[in-house]
């Protein structure tokens, strides 16, 4: 009995690579006839032997073509076997080959820009990263919406400086995105452009020009008082906002991010400390728990404390921040082309999934953990990035400075 297989040359590429067939004859002769066909591996369903086609619109041909060949090297062996004959494998290769008339076949498609940005949207979620794919999709929305409005085919050889004068003209004005948005646009662009350039797909080097200042955000964090406000406040136990409160919370003691939270498992706790890999970044961490936060994280274990939804928690701090009389007002600062732009809400108004983190960092710094062990707990890598979750109050710097020198006795801050 004779059965044919498809494989991949170099499974683990990360380029396009060849397809062969695969004849074996009773389990014991195997004959390899390449195609002519390849395939990135990325795009290769192993166990069915075909090429991906959800999101591949070439695909579809590629795997008729398959089965083309594959009953080509089927038949050609069983007329051969009827003369009592092996074929070998050039024969089966010429038995596979275009006939004479199809000698001249049309070229496959060239695939375009939106092709391979959609393979890279989709690579992206594959590997488990559905909200940087969220991210990426929305940035590909921004560069359709652009195409439409300014009538500017976006390619590999288009995105150029002047693309970069316009698209951010656009997000801007038509979009209406403030300055840091822009940047994270452009910052995404910049990241497939440089994806696709290193698996061969363009070798245009304009995008490296591209570049949008971003302007350092205004941070918002909670003082201690304002954590304890929160956690003082009556509520039904276990009531939707008592849930609300609890995550938000965990985030205050351990700096996690909302979507690391509500990953915890058993085996992430070790004794009285949390051993993770982060969501976002895949980075180990490890997190001792202060006496507030073991118990709650065997709540989230034993199952009694319920995850929701991202915008299901924000919603839900606002009317917490707003019980537990957290009003101070706040000035929230945005920039737009360069633009200062200010207005005053109240600090509830502000609180986010996010804030828990940045709390978690600002008062661990109050309260004299050294930073770079805060950035340990809170896998930041450098500073740049870190610091932008710091936001010292004037009352703590006063309160240090105080600490360590004595100061005139009008002014000396009560301890």
């Amino acid at each position: 009995m004779a059965t044919v297989s498809f494989h991949l040359k170099e499974p683990k590429a990360d380029r396009p690579t060849a397809i062969f067939a695969l004849l074996t004859v009773d389990r014991r002769t195997r004959i390899k006839v390449y195609t002519g066909l390849s395939i990135h591996p990325n795009q290769w369903l192993t166990k069915a032997q075909k090429a991906l086609e959800r999101g591949y619109p070439d695909n579809p041909a590629v795997n008729d073509a398959l089965e083309v060949k594959g009953k080509q090297i089927e038949d050609c062996y069983a007329s051969y076997l009827a003369e009592g004959l092996l074929p070998t494998a050039a024969q089966l290769k010429e038995a596979a080959a275009p006939k004479k008339q199809d000698a001249t076949p049309e070229a496959a498609p060239t695939l375009t820009f939106w092709d391979y940005y959609t393979e890279w949207v989709e690579l992206t979620r594959v590997r488990g990263k559905a909200r940087s794919a969220s991210v990426y999709e929305t940035t590909g929305r921004h560069l359709r919406g652009f195409e439409k409005k300014a009538k500017y085919a976006v390619g590999f050889d288009t995105v150029t400086t002047t693309f970069n004068d316009r698209f951010t003209t656009y997000l801007l004005g038509t979009a209406g995105l403030t300055d840091n948005t822009v940047a994270k646009q452009v910052m995404t662009l910049k990241r497939f452009m440089k994806w696709a350039a290193e698996r061969g797909y363009h070798q245009s080097i304009g995008y490296e020009r591209l570049t949008w200042k971003r302007q350092e955000p205004d941070i918002m964090t909670l003082t201690a008082e304002e954590v304890e406000a929160l956690e003082a406040l009556p509520l039904p136990e276990a009531g939707y906002l008592d849930n609300a409160r609890t995550l938000f919370l965990l985030s205050c003691y351990t700096g996690l991010r909302y979507s690391d939270l509500v990953s915890i498992r058993a085996e992430h706790l070790r004794g009285q400390t949390l051993r993770l890999t982060t969501q976002k970044t895949r980075e180990a961490v490890t997190i001792p728990l202060q006496a507030r936060a073991l118990p709650i994280v065997r709540r989230m274990i034993a199952g009694e404390v319920r995850p929701i939804t991202n915008q299901k928690l924000n919603d839900y701090l606002k009317e917490l921040g707003e019980r537990a009389g957290i009003t101070e007002l706040v000035e929230v600062i945005r920039y737009r082309g360069g633009a200062r732009e200010s207005h005053t809400v109240p600090k509830w108004h502000r609180l986010g999934c996010h804030t828990g983190r940045r709390t978690f960092v600002t008062l661990s710094l109050e309260r004299g953990l050294r930073p770079e062990l805060v950035m340990k707990i809170t896998g930041h890598r450098d500073w740049k990035s870190f610091k932008r979750y710091v936001n010292i109050t004037e009352q703590a710097v006063e309160r240090e400075f105080a600490r360590v020198y004595e100061m005139p006795s009008l002014l000396k801050i009560a301890q």
